[in-house]
């Protein structure tokens, strides 16, 4: 049931409006979650992500990683975290890019 007839609740349009946001709205869709302890304290659910925060990787291989962020790269929707990184072929190490929600701010 739709309560907004302003708002479109098609698909199609909503993922054109993700996919197609410029950067200022970018900062707000990159937001990642606070932890249980955190929520509580401050009563607020998730953040946007900014250069030097400390976060947690809380997804993937790399899970319980943490380390400060060193870039927020919006046009590709990812951060990139120090000390989080993987090797190539030639044993030279490579920032993994991590999208905002597989990450959170830790205690």
């Amino acid at each position: 049931m739709k309560f907004n007839t302003q708002v479109t609740s098609s698909r199609r349009k909503n993922r054109k409006a993700h996919f197609d946001a410029p950067s200022s709205e970018r900062r707000k869709l990159m937001s990642a979650p606070l932890e249980k302890s955190l929520r509580k304290k401050y009563n607020v659910r998730s953040l946007p992500i900014r250069k030097d925060d400390e976060v947690r990787v809380v997804r993937g291989r790399l899970a319980n990683r943490e380390g400060k962020v060193v870039q927020v790269y919006r046009k590709k929707m990812c951060i990139y975290i120090e000390r989080v990184t993987k090797n190539k072929v030639n044993k030279n190490p490579y920032p993994v890019p991590f999208h905002p929600s597989n990450v959170s701010f830790p205690l």
